[in-house]
């Protein structure tokens, strides 16, 4: 290369960024400016990778630390039971979506929370899609959900998967409202433009049985042996009972000084994530004794279940309670902090990642320092009573 020349973006330009050229297209330029030549490329739906952004060292999230108080949205859920009627249609699912102040859609970059809402004695109908979702029972009693025709029970603490392309549908039958948290891998899939969705032809499902892949595969170490191979990508099991991860985290604990212990819903054939796009975990805390710092790739959905504690998120405070929710951008520290024996109900989209190769994470030698205090949305003025996290009874 000539001394009075140089390189630009991978151009060969003459002093004053000019060169002969022929633009694209075969238009005569004596002169071309790089201005000019990126004007062009641009009205040809074009752009020279030298005139984007430098590609970041590591995570730069849109998605925001938040939190979502129990006592503000249980009441409006209810609330939603008086003016919404589940139906048919748009109104299928009586949702409150936890919308992100950081985001154009989504609680993450890649999912969206809600909490859903069914009246005693309601309904709702049935319809299959292809982003995949969970159901965590939060309080109710007697309520199941129908998913390509078994009915499985959700009891508080009750984790149920509704898989990509599954029929589901949801019955309240007892006399008290109930309420859950959906995660639903939604905003991924539509930004893979990849969304699919079919009302079931009949409303409502013909219920086969209840407990039916709790029957075959509902029982650790032990698979049955029928010979056929379970053909599908997600989790055969579909009902994870409180009752087993209470248990199991409780001997985790006891063998454990820890701060905390964590339990991943797996697919008992695979030994994968029990959905390939979600990771769903359960953690306890100790209280009194902080976790350490730690930060990875993909947002997290954090909803607590039992106690009280607070948590500190890239710096930002945060307590919370029974029923509240909040998130953990991608690559922000986090640490824990109970006031009392905490179950937290983690949903992230880890498991894509791990598929991608594209997941990892690191525990941070020291604690954060607080900086701000998350100050929460004032809860709204209602006469609906805030139910309690946890209650409930499944009746036979």
């Amino acid at each position: 290369m000539a001394r009075h020349e140089k390189a630009t973006g991978g151009l060969t330009m003459q002093e004053g960024n000019r060169h002969d050229a022929r633009l694209p297209g075969g238009v005569d330029t004596a002169e071309v400016s790089i201005e000019e030549f990126c004007g062009a490329l641009a009205s040809r739906d074009m752009a020279g990778l030298w005139s984007r952004p430098p590609m970041p060292a590591h995570p730069i999230p849109q998605t925001r630390a938040h939190l979502w108080r129990w006592d503000t949205v249980a009441p409006l859920a209810r609330q939603a039971g008086r003016v919404l009627e589940v139906d048919e249609g748009a109104a299928q699912r009586r949702a409150l979506q936890f919308c992100n102040p950081g985001l154009r859609i989504g609680t993450t970059e890649a999912l969206f929370g809600a909490y859903q809402y069914l009246d005693p004695g309601e309904k709702a109908p049935a319809h299959r899609h292809s982003p995949a979702a969970i159901r965590f029972m939060m309080t109710g009693s007697s309520v199941y959900t129908t998913v390509d025709g078994d009915a499985c029970w959700m009891e508080p603490g009750d984790f149920v998967l509704t898989p990509s392309w599954a029929w589901h549908d949801h019955t309240n039958q007892s006399d008290e409202p109930a309420i859950w948290l959906d995660v639903i891998d939604v905003v991924m899939v539509a930004t893979l433009e990849s969304i699919f969705f079919e009302d079931h032809p009949t409303g409502m499902q013909n219920v086969a049985g209840f407990s039916l892949s709790e029957e075959k595969f509902g029982h650790a170490g032990l698979q049955h042996s029928d010979g056929a191979a379970w053909p599908k990508p997600y989790s055969p099991l579909l009902r994870y009972p409180y009752a087993q991860v209470d248990a199991a985290l409780e001997a985790l604990q006891k063998q454990s000084d820890d701060s905390s212990v964590t339990l991943e819903y797996k697919n008992p054939v695979t030994g994968g994530p029990a959905l390939p796009t979600l990771t769903c975990q359960m953690t306890r805390i100790r209280p009194g004794k902080p976790t350490a710092p730690r930060r990875q790739t993909g947002g997290q959905i954090h909803t607590v279940f039992r106690g009280r504690g607070r948590s500190v998120i890239g710096g930002k405070e945060f307590t919370w309670g029974p029923g509240d929710v909040f998130v953990v951008p991608s690559w922000v520290p986090v640490e824990h902090e109970a006031e009392e024996t905490a179950d937290l109900f983690v949903a992230s989209d880890r498991a894509a990642l791990e598929a991608l190769h594209l997941y990892r994470e690191t525990e941070l030698p020291d604690r954060q320092k607080v900086a701000d205090t998350f100050e929460p949305a004032p809860a709204t003025d209602t006469d609906e009573a805030v139910p309690a996290v946890g209650q409930g009874r499944r009746e036979p």
